[in-house]
């Protein structure tokens, strides 16, 4: 399995898992359809569906038009109602059971702590057992996990520095009180981090990095040296 992305920041997040022998799952659609045509090399037939977590529009905003295109998108009722999209006969509303199949795909969601009406995190299996962990916004997550061969995470600022830009009013208070209701910061993913077994954790992604309140390079750097595993930087 590979996880590739096409765009990870406020301004839209859009990832790929892409494995032997199956059609490519995405993960998240908050960039123009053009641009994921592009990514695809203007392969939107393949894909075996879409993901989205939730309704915020740096996550789902070519939703309508990836559905227009007869792509299957798979989403929480909460999040299906709050696109307008829940009577659509491509949406599959996942909420009624947490094990469901996107082709050769097998997926299990769970509940994220985000400012949205239902949103959800991924664990994704491939046909030959290798499995992804996706967690994007959110303020901490409550599930442990087994088995994690790639992790991709949010990890939206760092704690140092989003309270240096709410001190000298680089963002107002209230902008910062609502980061830390709703994304994760550096710290509180190295926790998450070491509190689940990723012994067979061979990389790590971090995602949705804020641009004025995150350092890649201190990122990185601290995450790998808290877990030992090969991290990167989606962008």
């Amino acid at each position: 399995m590979n996880f590739k992305s096409l765009a990870s920041s406020s301004k839209g997040n859009c990832y790929l898992v892409e494995s032997g022998g199956v059609a490519p799952l995405l993960l998240e659609c908050g960039i123009p359809v053009r641009r994921i045509r592009e990514g695809l090399n203007f392969g939107l037939s393949g894909l075996a569906g879409c993901l989205v977590s939730h309704e915020h529009g740096d996550h789902s905003k070519a939703v309508k038009d990836l559905l227009k295109a007869g792509v299957d998108c798979y989403m929480s009722h909460g999040t299906a109602t709050a696109l307008g999209a829940s009577d659509h006969h491509r949406v599959n509303l996942i909420s009624k059971t947490p094990n469901f199949n996107v082709g050769a795909w097998r997926v299990r969601y769970f509940p994220l702590e985000h400012d949205a009406a239902e949103p959800t995190g991924f664990f994704i299996e491939d046909i030959h057992g290798d499995t992804c962990l996706f967690i994007p916004d959110t303020a901490f997550v409550r599930n442990r996990f087994l088995g994690v061969n790639i992790l991709a995470i949010e990890a939206n600022n760092i704690e140092e520095i989003l309270s240096r830009n709410i001190v000298e009013g680089n963002i107002p208070a209230v902008v910062g009180r609502r980061v830390r209701r709703s994304h994760m910061s550096l710290e509180r993913v190295i926790v998450m981090l070491k509190a689940n077994d990723l012994s067979q954790c061979r990389e790590i992604w971090l995602l949705h990095l804020s641009d004025g309140n995150s350092d890649e390079n201190e990122m990185r750097s601290r995450v790998q040296e808290a877990t030992g595993i090969a991290t990167y930087i989606a962008s």
